[in-house]
């Protein structure tokens, strides 16, 4: 059966449109190199020159951040789901045209 992966919007483009892709693969990072050999415009979409996944594609294992599990050694199963969720940047700027302070939560 395999890991299905979901593919977020903007990257579907280098999976010929497909919105979800299933790999084989032991660990996340044995998927996502699967992934990426079934998909080789995608690689350098997330991987960095040294084959290591970008900072910016947080990986869900199952609804779980993979930075909290094992990250890319998190093992993976038949029937598991990974969803790439890319990170977003911005923020409001404030009137100098900095961003703006986040207020800490109490």
């Amino acid at each position: 059966m395999g890991v299905k992966i979901i593919i977020p919007t903007p990257l579907r483009q280098y999976t010929a449109k497909n919105d979800t892709v299933i790999v084989e693969g032991a660990t996340v990072e044995e998927a996502f190199k699967n992934l990426a050999a079934q998909y080789g415009d995608l690689r350098k979409q997330l991987f960095t020159e040294e084959g290591k996944l970008r900072s910016f594609v947080n990986i869900y294992k199952n609804d779980e951040d993979i930075r909290y599990l094992s990250k890319e050694q998190t093992p993976v199963k038949d029937n598991d789901v990974l969803s790439i969720v890319p990170s977003i940047a911005g923020g409001r700027p404030s009137v100098a045209g900095g961003a703006s302070p986040v207020p800490a939560c109490r």
